[in-house]
């Protein structure tokens, strides 16, 4: 049966499903934060499904990773396996982790219709907040129903910005906004990186930054530089120690990408600008981590009087602790990128979203795929 039969034969049933007041969705995720996501809105989204159609709906979940072939398109065989394997779907509705770009935008959606599945790009919505996921699972919905089979609350299917067709496959596309679009897919990106759950895989990092800026209690030349320096330059000191680890970690684990043909240099500049961002939280995230932990043991350890004499001063207070532990702090940082030599770079190598993405390029020994 050809493509242009299958997608008949499949929308006749979706939409003879709905005049009989019956609707089986299919909703399938990305491992991680798109399966998350999803499961949080699968109640709400079966009950606007319920109100708006006044059918029977039945809406299933499902966790499955799509695959990609070497240029970043989307291996289509893959697709239609996952979706094979649910034959009573009616209508699919894919969230993947797989950052999309084409005609020069970030692309937020995209509907196949001669599979009768609309592919949802998630670091593309930015901030993916609960209604805005709604929002745009119910305008994909309004795309794969036929405009006359639409419920009569038309208010309740909001537009996404504006789809466009492609004449020569029938295919239509969502994209993000020329000016915001890149600027969201980054962010979109880096969230889905989750660099505040993964800075635990720089764990010899944190034990070399630790063990070094402990130090900075028990020396009082520490303690007499760091109340000498203005507040300008501890900051600056700081910014310094992150950026020296990041560039280290970047360097060490050859994280950054070069593209391999013309197409695909804005997307992997998105890609080396989401893995900047990224470890940059993480980085900051673990200096803050030493500076807290450090003041608290610079309380616990320095008794005031001996740091008032000292430092030179008459008492101290609560801001000269803190110029300690953030000198400390610094110190460690810088530590801790000779101590990342130690972590497992395939951990470290898997907090970017270029890296997971090699691990999902499908090869096939025979077989013609499709692409999107």
């Amino acid at each position: 049966m050809g493509k242009a039969s299958e997608f008949a034969v499949g929308l006749a049933k979706g939409v003879l499903h709905c005049q009989s007041g019956k609707m089986h969705l299919l909703l399938i995720s990305d491992p991680g934060r798109p399966s998350r996501r999803v499961a949080s809105i699968k109640d709400e989204f079966g009950e606007h499904l319920r109100q708006d159609f006044d059918a029977e709906v039945t809406v299933d979940v499902c966790t499955e990773t799509l695959r990609v072939q070497a240029d970043h398109r989307l291996e289509l065989s893959t697709l239609d396996a996952i979706v094979d394997r649910y034959p009573d779907a009616d209508l699919v509705i894919m969230l993947t982790d797989i950052p999309r770009h084409t005609q020069g935008k970030p692309l937020i959606a995209e509907v196949l219709p001669d599979r009768n599945v609309a592919v949802i790009s998630f670091p593309t919505l930015g901030v993916p907040t609960k209604s805005r996921l709604l929002k745009i699972y119910m305008s994909c919905l309004n795309q794969l129903l036929p405009e006359e089979h639409l419920p009569a609350k038309t208010h309740r299917l909001p537009r996404w910005g504006q789809w466009s067709s492609r004449a020569e496959s029938g295919r239509r596309t969502l994209h993000a906004h020329t000016f915001t679009g890149g600027p969201r897919l980054v962010l979109g990106m880096t969230m889905a990186n989750e660099p505040l759950r993964m800075s635990r895989k720089l764990s010899r990092a944190m034990a070399a930054a630790t063990a070094t800026g402990a130090f900075g209690i028990f020396y009082s030349s520490i303690w007499q530089m760091s109340h000498h320096l203005s507040t300008l330059r501890l900051i600056s000191i700081g910014a310094i120690a992150i950026a020296v680890m990041v560039g280290w970690l970047i360097s060490l684990n050859r994280l950054w990408d070069r593209p391999v043909n013309e197409r695909l240099t804005q997307v992997v500049f998105y890609y080396n600008l989401s893995t900047v961002l990224t470890l940059l939280v993480c980085v900051a995230a673990l200096y803050g981590a030493l500076v807290v932990g450090i003041l608290a043991g610079g309380l616990i350890v320095i008794d005031p009087d001996f740091m008032a004499q000292t430092i030179n001063r008459p008492d101290a207070r609560l801001n000269n602790y803190l110029d300690i532990a953030w000198l400390s702090a610094a110190m460690g940082v810088v530590a801790g990128a000779l101590g990342s030599s130690f972590d497992s770079d395939i951990d470290v190598r898997n907090l970017t979203h270029a890296q997971r993405l090699r691990s999902r390029i499908y090869t096939a020994d025979d077989g013609e795929a499709g692409t999107a």
